[in-house]
């Protein structure tokens, strides 16, 4: 399967702020490919989560408050802006590998919140390749 890119969403304001703190589009990725939903923003965030893990995706119930990397809502806010913010609830917890509070507070968690430019086509991507197949 090819990989399929999902920019991340920037405020207009925050992209310039963003850029100087290495946490930019040109390092940053929302990626799903080879059974893999992989985000990345900069040197300070890393996860990578099993399709099959991924039990809900949907528009974030709630405008976050926060631009950039951090715990939010029992989970971590990876965004360049507060709109266009999804929220993707995990079946079993995933542990980030990169963090910016990896000592302190990088403990498993059960959702992710990322903001991309078409938040429609990432939550169809995450729902429609979790479908369980029907054996009747």
């Amino acid at each position: 399967m090819a990989p399929v890119d999902f920019p991340m969403r920037y405020d207009r304001w925050y992209r310039p702020l963003a850029t100087v703190l290495g946490l930019g589009p040109a390092r940053a990725r929302i990626e799903v490919s080879d059974g893999l939903l992989q985000v990345r923003s900069g040197w300070a965030f890393a996860m990578d989560i099993a399709l099959n893990n991924i039990e809900s995706a949907r528009p974030a119930p709630e405008r976050m408050w926060g631009w950039g990397v951090h715990q939010a809502c029992n989970g971590w806010l990876v965004n360049g802006s507060r709109h266009g913010v999804v929220e993707i609830g995990l079946a079993h917890p995933v542990k980030p590998t990169k963090a910016p509070t990896a000592g302190l507070f990088n403990r498993p968690v059960r959702r992710l919140y990322v903001s991309v430019a078409d938040p429609d086509a990432l939550i169809t991507a995450l729902t429609s390749r979790q479908l369980p197949a029907t054996g009747t």
